[in-house]
């Protein structure tokens, strides 16, 4: 089977089954008996990996093993719970792998400090091992299909492909050094365009170790249609070229230029979705580009109970809060904690302001004391906040609250992409 595209118009949307017919003809023609599905984790529900996961399974259980390796990457292992909401009640528990990122994984090869001091415009010498579950490179599956969402992102640019595979099921020196190269190089220089510096590191480690894998990505990217979340398209392949095409509609459908900078934007994070400031963050990563100097960021978090997922790093970010890229940076040269985890400096750099603007979180289920002298972000009262600002009257863009405050609403931040144009295209 040759790659596989199927893109809607500006104002349409594809059915799901345009999808799961596609997947029926690959099946159908590798008939195969060992089947690894490597979906995205809860934090990425709204890509339809979840349905697409529930459908190839019931395809594929009479005639073959079918093991489901969600690809948290360092985020907390999905409850069964979590997994019966995105995947459905139709898998048996067995059938699930938990993908451990220090752990679990071998590593298939090394991507040469020579060449990531080249993408990295010598900003980053260090070479990167490329680290995979064992599973996926060693349990003799004859079919593997990595699904999810392209979408701008802050740490390679637009998000998915061998990402899924170098950072979903990858190991913690493949994670650590190429988040940190993202935050070194500049997250504003790479997010919402493809070729950044950490994309480069992944296509080389996809070309040289990956390459006789029997390995498919199914990517889908997800629109605003009619009020609602919709499929807009999808594609299927191994090559390049799947991702490219996908990349070209994401930044059609994903990526809000504004003419002028908000003073304030207005975010929500669902609370099914969002339960950690390393994933809620999303609300300042993909609003920084468009918010005016001095404005403010507000950020409604009823899910948010932590700040990082994993164990050992929520307490670099409560020692080390977000501070600043510079503050960061010199943290990391002075200490070791951080220096042996660079994604946790990484992600503390993405989630600062720099002083450009302030964000202000309301999270109930955080104390005042954590969201302040802990993440160093400025707290606002959840019902207070609820009272002036209204979310569930909000439609996103442009509101006008009774006062007369104007504010920019984002109802889930990671859906897309929104950029001040001159910003953007200085950037």
């Amino acid at each position: 089977m040759k790659a596989f595209f199927s893109e809607s118009g500006p104002d349409e949307a594809l059915t799901l089954s345009e999808a799961t017919a596609a997947l029926d003809r690959l099946i159908g023609e590798k008939n195969p008996r060992r089947v690894l599905i490597l979906p995205p984790d809860v934090t990425r529900v709204h890509s339809l990996a979840g349905p697409l996961t529930a459908h190839l399974y019931a395809r594929l259980k009479d005639s073959a093993r079918v093991d489901i390796m969600p690809a948290v990457g360092s985020h907390l292992p999905m409850s069964r719970d979590e997994r019966v909401s995105m995947f459905g009640d139709g898998i048996p528990d067995e059938c699930y792998i938990h993908h451990d990122w220090r752990r679990d994984v071998v590593t298939l090869g090394t991507v040469p400090g020579s060449f990531v001091e080249e993408v990295s415009e010598g900003l980053i010498d260090y070479s990167i091992e490329a680290q995979v579950n064992r599973r996926f490179a060693e349990g003799g599956y004859d079919l593997i299909l990595s699904l999810g969402q392209v979408v701008p992102h802050e740490v390679v640019g637009v998000a998915n492909y061998s990402k899924n595979i170098f950072v979903g099921i990858g190991g913690s020196e493949m994670i650590h050094r190429t988040h940190f190269l993202g935050a070194v190089y500049g997250m504003e220089r790479l997010m919402g365009r493809d070729h950044s510096p950490v994309r480069k590191v992944f296509d080389y480690a996809q070309r040289h170790f990956l390459s006789g894998m029997p390995l498919w990505y199914g990517l889908t990217v997800i629109g605003r249609r009619g009020g609602g979340n919709a499929l807009c398209g999808f594609y299927l392949g191994q090559e390049r070229d799947v991702f490219e095409a996908a990349v070209r509609k994401s930044q059609a459908e994903n990526l809000t230029l504004l003419d002028s900078p908000p003073r304030t934007i207005v975010c929500w994070l669902d609370e099914e979705e969002y339960r950690s400031t390393w994933v809620g963050n999303k609300a300042v990563y993909r609003t920084r580009m468009a918010i005016a100097d001095g404005g403010n960021l507000v950020i409604f978090a009823p899910g948010i109970r932590m700040l990082g997922e994993d164990p050992a790093i929520d307490p670099l970010l409560r020692k080390y809060g977000y501070t600043g890229r510079d503050n960061i940076l010199r943290a990391t040269r002075e200490n070791d904690d951080l220096k042996t985890n660079l994604s946790a400096a990484a992600h503390l750099i993405h989630g600062s302001s720099d002083g450009r603007f302030t964000i202000r979180y309301a999270a109930p289920r955080l104390t005042r004391s954590e969201i302040e002298n802990e993440a160093r972000f400025a707290f606002i009262d959840w019902n207070e906040a609820m009272a002036r600002y209204t979310p569930d009257r909000l439609t996103d863009g442009y509101n006008t609250l009774p006062g007369g405050e104007e504010v920019f609403f984002v109802s889930n931040p990671a859906l897309g992409l929104w950029a001040y144009r001159e910003r953007f295209e200085q950037a």
